[in-house]
């Protein structure tokens, strides 16, 4: 085994009362690759400062290699003293670095090094940010969130160079398949300790998850052996009772340990309030197109969303996500073509500007809206202490301003202040920065599950995996041209469906002319559904409500508590219905979706 280049020894530090590193430790071997896992505000960034030697810890030990370099990438670069983005990067190198090595980054990761720092967006800050740290190739590199504000081409670029780097990496994200793609190895801090898993992140859950579940056994006979020995201080001492000290010592010692045990940080428990159900054609867009100087945003785009739909934007930065998701939800106009919005919508945007929260407004005012301590969530009244809870904010935190909550407190917060307002349609603009992973959990639970409609635009390839139903992409996603395409499925799907099938292309079914220099040609009747298959498109729509609403006339008539009691037989009918219906309708519902992919294709591929 090789002798660590950087190792942290029982490390201690307190922030207020409250220990937020309690005998943390980390080894680092040449050439490793470890991801650093736990909850917002467990003190990952703080540990990973520690092995910069930006933060000195109050106890422990430290070790580095005296040849070791490292370089540590910052949440919040310090482009201070710096004209431009090339001479911040060039910054970074020691005196054996090659200086070309900043070029080359520069170039892949979109920027040019003229770059005014003060003007730089926050994408544009982060690229900047790991091109500094990148260039000198260090023994170790520290990076913390590097995903934040990449689109996906940068994403998975940057998996790409750090995997074949020689650096040792220490990797804190929240983006799981970034972690599971570049770490062999998993550190999980948590309430102040840090487990090793010699696996990388792919294997952290179950692990974690199997963890806990000891924990609370063993906690549960601790408590049970106290109960024993507490009834033998009673009841089992003979004769004179004398006491046995040893036995009480240790029954003291068993106290201490059961009181003094820090259980798992609880789970944020929510839902999204519902408003009533909206039109079935949820949002209809006809030949949209838009253009900004002369520059083609989106051309000629046409789509249904129906109730239900969770759709994902994805493509590069200035691919034009914000511009389609703004025309498409009626807050700008198109230069051409229609968009028509359904009956009852009502919407609630979650976009994650913390920017623009006002940092002295209480978590109070700003969850009411300064109405008092009570807010209305699902249509009950809810006093806004009881709330916070759901969102693991301590009762006392309800004046504190905003201005002292960290980047994930400050998400869970705008997280919780949009749940509880009624919607049918949910908005999501890059939703998952700065989220832990069991907050992503909930948010992904609570996405999934929503009986309304989502849009939403993301980086976060899991997130989309498990959450949309469809993708809208650029259809040349390394050279946007305002064409967009629409893939059944998540971002995986998408991947498989390209280059291998005919994507469904979403567009009008007017033939182009011009310069397009493409002929239309009559469809062959080989590429035309059948008389049964296009019977079945039209009709299965109409049984699949006939049978949901059959569905939710047991469901309602099971619900009654004294049924069971009354009559067995007949409950058991009613569940046996249901339960035929329900199979009965995933597989309408799967063989409707088939039709219509196979329709549009064809229409498509006629075109």
């Amino acid at each position: 085994m090789a002798p660590p280049i950087l190792k942290l020894d029982d490390i201690h530090l307190t922030f207020g009362g409250t220990p937020l590193l309690a005998g943390a430790n980390l080894q680092i071997e040449a050439g490793e690759r470890i991801c650093l896992v736990g909850r917002n505000g467990s003190g990952k960034s703080t540990l990973m400062k520690i092995a910069a030697g930006m933060v000195e810890a109050q106890s422990g030990e430290v070790f580095r290699h005296p040849s070791t370099t490292i370089r540590y990438l910052e949440q919040a670069p310090d482009f201070a003293g710096h004209e431009t983005v090339r001479s911040y990067a060039e910054a970074g190198l020691g005196p054996g670095d090659d200086p070309h090595r900043v070029s080359y980054l520069l170039e892949h990761l979109g920027l040019c090094g003229d770059e005014v720092p003060e003007r730089l967006s926050g994408g544009e800050a982060r690229r900047a940010a790991l091109v500094r740290v990148m260039a000198p190739e260090p023994d170790i590199l520290l990076l913390d969130e590097p995903t934040n504000h990449l689109d996906l081409p940068t994403i998975e670029w940057l998996e790409g160079e750090l995997q074949r780097t020689r650096s040792a990496l220490v990797v804190i994200s929240h983006d799981r398949r970034f972690l599971e793609n570049v770490s062999r190895s998993t550190v999980w801090l948590d309430r102040g300790a840090t487990r090793r898993l010699e696996k990388g992140f792919g294997a952290f859950e179950a692990w974690r998850d199997k963890t806990l579940e000891e924990e609370e056994r063993d906690q549960h006979k601790l408590g049970r052996a106290i109960l024993r020995e507490e009834h033998w201080l009673r009841y089992g001492v003979t004769a004179r009772r004398k006491r046995n000290v040893r036995r009480l010592s240790e029954l003291h010692e068993m106290r201490a340990r059961h009181r003094s045990h820090r259980g798992p940080t609880g789970t944020i428990e929510a839902t999204a309030s519902r408003a009533r159900d909206s039109g079935k054609l949820v949002i209809e867009a006809e030949a949209i197109a838009k253009s900004f100087s002369g520059r083609s945003i989106v051309t000629d785009f046409s789509i249904k969303v129906h109730r239900g739909d969770r759709i994902g934007l994805v493509g590069p930065n200035g691919a034009g996500k914000t511009t389609l998701l703004k025309m498409l939800t009626g807050q700008l106009a198109p230069d051409a073509g229609t968009v028509r919005l359904g009956a009852n919508l009502e919407a609630t945007v979650l976009d994650q500007k913390r920017d623009a929260l006002n940092p002295d407004e209480t978590l109070e005012h700003f969850l009411t809206d300064g109405r008092g301590s009570n807010l209305l969530v699902d249509g009950e009244q809810r006093h806004v202490t009881g709330y916070m809870k759901d969102f693991l904010f301590q009762p006392e935190q309800a004046r504190t301003p905003i201005r002292e909550l960290s980047g994930g407190e400050r998400a869970r917060l705008i997280l919780a202040r949009n749940l509880a307002k009624p919607a049918n349609l949910i908005i999501l603009d890059e939703p998952t920065n700065d989220l832990d992973m069991e907050t992503l959990d909930l948010l992904q639970e609570i996405v999934a599950g929503f009986a309304g409609t989502v849009i939403l635009v993301s980086h976060d390839r899991d997130f989309l995996d498990r959450t949309v139903t469809s993708i809208i992409a650029p259809a040349n996603p390394q050279s946007p041209d305002g064409r967009w395409l629409v893939y059944a499925g998540g971002y995986s799907d998408m991947l498989a469906q390209r280059g291998k099938v005919q994507p469904v292309l979403a567009k009008p079914k007017r033939e182009k002319t011009g310069s397009d220099n493409r002929v239309s040609k009559p469809a062959d009747k080989k590429n035309k559904l059948s008389y049964k298959q296009k019977f079945a498109l039209e009709t299965l729509p109409e049984k699949i409500s006939e049978a949901e609403a059959r569905a939710s006339e047991l469901e309602e008539k099971m619900a009654d508590p004294d049924l069971f009691t009354r009559d067995v037989e007949g409950f058991n009918r009613l569940a046996d219905e249901l339960s035929a219906l329900r199979e009965k309708l995933s597989a309408m519902e799967e063989e409707w979706l088939e039709l219509e992919m196979l329709r549009e294709t064809l229409e498509n591929g006629a075109s």
